[in-house]
């Protein structure tokens, strides 16, 4: 039976005798030294990628918000770097689109904002922002201990109440702006220091910002076990330094709430 491969059929392989000469010597070498085609592959995600990816975004965040301390811009400034961070920030969660231009863009872009608030709650209560810093620290190591020893265990139906509950506070968080701006100077009373509610909302939201790092923490380890692209590691960089931000700042205001202004 006459075979459909060409090397063996005699239809333009080398089998076919009397249809053109052999390769010669130097061909066969030639032909055995060329580079064999392999498909790009990229390098699946490791921890360790995720560690310098997050150190990186830290850094540039830190490295923003001292410039900003220093030059003490004018509030403009800070809502402008904000939104431009939000921007950044949708991008990547939505668009899908994680590397290291976005992630250093948002990292920068926030890190004006909050070194801008930060000047300015440091101005009204001395020594907050250190404070901050320090509670903000150890929450991270409270979390890292928790998702190392398996304390909270991150489930699918936990994840939902995690995102539902930030969602609800910042559904709260609109809609106390929104009333601000229609004439309550305190709004619903969630950022009022006088009202208890203030406290507990604080408190709350320092919560559900802790419980988002250990959505951080789950990510990064299914995405190294499962093989993730490298490019993954910006996402998941970033979405620890988002959760960072949001305890830092939440860490911010309650602690102001047990401090004299200076």
């Amino acid at each position: 039976m006459e075979s459909r491969n060409p090397a063996f059929s005699g239809r333009g392989g080398f089998g076919q005798q009397g249809r053109g000469p052999a390769p010669s010597p130097q061909q066969l070498q030639d032909m055995y030294n060329a580079p064999s085609y392999a498909p790009p592959t990229t390098r699946p995600m490791t921890v360790d990628d995720v560690v310098v990816r997050g150190f990186l975004m830290l850094g540039t965040l830190v490295a923003a918000g001292a410039l900003a301390w220093a030059l003490n811009p004018p509030p403009i400034v800070a809502i402008i770097s904000l939104v431009v961070g939000i921007v950044l920030a949708l991008i990547m969660m939505f668009g899908n689109k994680a590397n290291a231009p976005l992630a250093l863009g948002f990292a920068a872009a926030y890190g004006v904002s909050v070194g801008i608030v930060s000047h300015a709650y440091n101005d009204l209560y001395n020594g907050v922002v250190f404070q901050a810093v320090i509670g903000t620290a150890l929450a991270f190591g409270a979390m890292l201990a928790v998702h190392a020893f398996k304390i909270i265990r991150v489930t699918p139906k936990f994840t939902r109440y995690v995102i539902a509950a930030g969602l609800a506070l910042v559904g709260l968080m609109l809609v106390n702006i929104v009333f601000q701006l229609f004439g309550a100077d305190e709004g619903i009373g969630i950022r009022d220091p006088g009202n208890p509610i203030a406290y507990v909302f604080s408190v709350v939201a320092i919560l559900v910002g802790c419980f988002f790092l250990l959505l951080d923490f789950a990510d990064v380890e299914r995405g190294a076990a499962a093989g993730a692209p490298e490019k993954f590691a910006w996402y998941c960089a970033f979405g620890i330094t988002l959760s960072l931000v949001w305890i830092y700042l939440e860490m911010l205001r309650f602690l102001s709430y047990f401090s004299g202004r200076d």
